[in-house]
């Protein structure tokens, strides 16, 4: 996925979390923060922030906040990004003949992606990291009830015959592994290892990050 008119600025702080203060070009400006998480270990003043200009003269905001330096790390942080660059991924991934639907239902929820190919019916959950401590990326960074049920309607899936898949998307490039934010929301991580008991495949994608794009790269391992 690519995006277009990108600008540089420096992060000066975060009113409230739809919105930005940042000094582009000398001059602070207010902008959209495409991500609702709290992100406070990325979102720190001084910090190098990259910025998508808006062609919608309507908006309020002229610039979306799309990806944050962390020391030798270019972080995405937009929340659609996952979404886009995990279609592009799954297409790569079980091939041109395959079917993939977004945003399918099943149960009481609506499921990223359903994939048919080769004979299997897969459903496919897909979430966006963007925490990483000490070489190891997490989620959630925040607790997320939202994502405890959608790892049940996945075991669910999987009683019914069907194969199913948690692909956590890393918004970054050098990290070793992934595991569940326990600390933040162990739930989350207790839902995560029934996941896993009950046949649901949990997978980690890092991704080739740049300042006008972001592509899933290569299945780091998962440490439960």
């Amino acid at each position: 996925m690519k995006y277009s008119d990108i600008t540089e600025g420096i992060f000066i702080d975060r009113p409230n979390r739809f919105i930005a203060n940042v000094e582009i070009n000398g001059k602070k400006t207010v902008c959209h923060v495409k991500n609702t998480g709290r992100c406070r270990e990325l979102l720190i003043s001084g910090t190098r922030v990259y910025l998508q200009r808006s062609d919608n003269p309507a908006r309020k905001t002229e610039y979306d906040l799309i990806s944050v330096e962390k020391g030798k790390l270019l972080i995405n942080i937009d929340s659609a990004a996952p979404n886009k660059a995990a279609a592009e991924y799954l297409r790569k991934l079980y091939g041109e003949n395959a079917v993939i639907k977004a945003e399918v239902r099943y149960g009481a929820s609506r499921i990223d992606f359903f994939a048919e190919s080769g004979g299997e019916r897969r459903f496919i959950e897909v979430k966006g990291v963007t925490l990483e401590r000490n070489g190891r990326a997490f989620f959630p960074d925040a607790p997320t009830v939202r994502g405890v049920k959608h790892l049940n309607e996945l075991c669910s899936a999987v009683k019914e015959g069907y194969r199913a898949c948690a692909l956590f998307i890393i918004q970054m490039k050098g990290v070793s592994a992934f595991s569940p934010n326990d600390v933040t929301h162990p739930e989350f991580g207790k839902a995560l290892r029934w996941a896993a008991e009950c046949g649901v495949e949990i997978k980690a994608v890092d991704c080739l990050v740049t300042r006008d794009g972001m592509i899933a790269d290569k299945e780091v391992e998962v440490l439960l």
